[in-house]
């Protein structure tokens, strides 16, 4: 898979999901598993407080997004394989409908928390962000965050996540995937957890059947740790949607993990709703309205977002400029039919220059313009302008 895409793997046999991994019977797991983030050259050499408020942000959405998703539903969506034989099959990504509902209960079930994200299904493949498959070979795994627009990992008619066993058996498994397509990463990975691996017995249990895995996988999966830079809250959370059951045996410390494993309570937890609400909190009904030639002061705390009202009085080309040594991710919207959709973006941090678009706009059209602030030398000396 592509870098910075969490999945799994596993071996044949029915599976009962369980959040980001399945349960096959007999203590015997397979996982959903993170790969190598996409690397950010801009951000090497980066260090202290700004290295730390640029990581923890990551790869969110700016709020007020609203994600398209797509269920592949053609004859022609298909994955070829090659058999040991030299011959060749074809595999669906078509989903059945009783897959669909699941997924889309778990959508609703993020929703339901009352973040500023909106999720929306589409028709077609090219109006989504997240592009859903059911290629039934025991691996679901996703796109996190803003990779999923990454075209070099994820074509246009490719899919973004894909859910491999049947979501019936436990639909957090969707609830799961669709975190990772929000931003969030897996939480046994934590390093505020205090988790003390017997690590020689992960890696003979990740190695063995259903996963298989060599030991630099168990390693980047199961036992690196997060750079504490880039986890959200310091506490650890054991029965987050984003966490691995694990059997007894595996964790020394805390100790009643060892004794009894690791089983996540199921569904979102209070901590898993706080921690989506902080990143991406209800939005204000009314943004602030910016006009041309008006400075505006980036007065807001790192990781929030401001959010602006443009109304151009004549189509032409208009610029937008942020001022001042500072990290911002800044994405204009157009209002179609009462939904923004995306017209451009430009994200700064780590950089020397300051965040610019230049984009043609349509008279009384309405757009929005939502700048988050990742970092700011000084605060008193960072501003905006549209001219």
């Amino acid at each position: 898979m592509a870098a910075n895409t969490a999945y799994g793997t596993a071996g044949s046999g029915t599976a009962e999901a369980e959040q980001g991994g399945a349960y096959l019977g007999d203590n015997a797991y397979y996982y959903c598993a993170m790969q190598a983030a996409a690397p950010h050259p801009q951000w090497d050499g980066l260090v202290g407080q700004r290295k730390e408020l640029i990581n923890e942000v990551g790869d969110a959405w700016a709020n007020g997004t609203v994600l398209h998703y797509y269920f592949f539903n053609q004859a022609s969506d298909v994955q070829r394989v090659h058999m040991s034989d030299g011959s060749e099959r074809l595999y669906s990504w078509v989903g059945a409908d009783e897959q669909l509902a699941v997924v889309r209960d778990a959508f609703k079930k993020w929703s339901d928390v009352g973040i500023g994200l909106r999720f929306v299904e589409v028709n077609t493949r090219d109006e989504a962000e997240i592009r859903i498959g059911f290629l039934q070979d025991n691996s679901s795994w996703s796109g996190v965050g803003t990779n999923l627009l990454n075209k070099e990992y994820f074509g246009p008619n490719e899919r973004t996540m894909n859910f491999g066993w049947d979501l019936r058996r436990q639909p957090d498994t969707a609830i799961h995937e669709i975190g990772h397509a929000m931003g969030f990463e897996h939480e046994h990975q934590n390093p505020f957890a205090g988790i003390e691996w017997d690590e020689e017995a992960v890696y003979h249990y990740l190695g063995g059947p259903p996963n298989n895995w060599s030991r630099q996988m168990t390693f980047n999966n199961i036992l690196n740790k997060l750079d504490r830079a880039s986890v959200r809250g310091t506490a650890w959370d054991p029965d987050s949607v984003m966490e691995y059951p694990f059997k007894k045996g595996l964790i020394k410390s805390p100790r009643q993990f060892f004794q009894d494993g690791l089983r996540p309570a199921g569904g979102l937890s209070p901590k898993d709703k706080q921690r989506a609400l902080a990143l991406y909190p209800m939005l204000a009904e009314r943004p602030q309205l910016l006009s041309t030639a008006q400075s505006v002061a980036l007065h807001v705390k790192p990781g929030e977002q401001l959010n602006f009202q443009v109304t151009p009085e004549e189509t032409r080309c208009y610029d937008f400029k942020t001022f001042g040594t500072s990290d911002v991710s800044m994405v204009l919207f157009e209002e179609e039919g009462g939904e923004p959709r995306f017209r451009a973006g430009d994200n700064d941090t780590g950089e020397t220059r300051n965040a610019a678009l230049r984009v043609k706009l349509i008279k009384d059209h309405k757009y929005i313009l939502r700048v988050r602030v990742y970092y700011q030398e000084r605060p008193a000396q960072c501003a905006l302008m549209m001219w």
